[in-house]
């Protein structure tokens, strides 16, 4: 019981790190930042 709990709260932690990844990379490759380039 109390290693299943972990396990969900580590594969949660996990996704979220990964989804945040991905989806800050993607936002990024689609739209400039303003620190990074000047594209306007």
């Amino acid at each position: 019981m109390f290693q299943e709990i972990i396990a969900f709260i580590t594969l949660g932690i996990a996704l979220t790190f990964l989804g945040k990844k991905l989806f800050f990379k993607k936002k990024k490759s689609k739209k400039c930042g303003t620190d990074d380039c000047d594209c306007h």
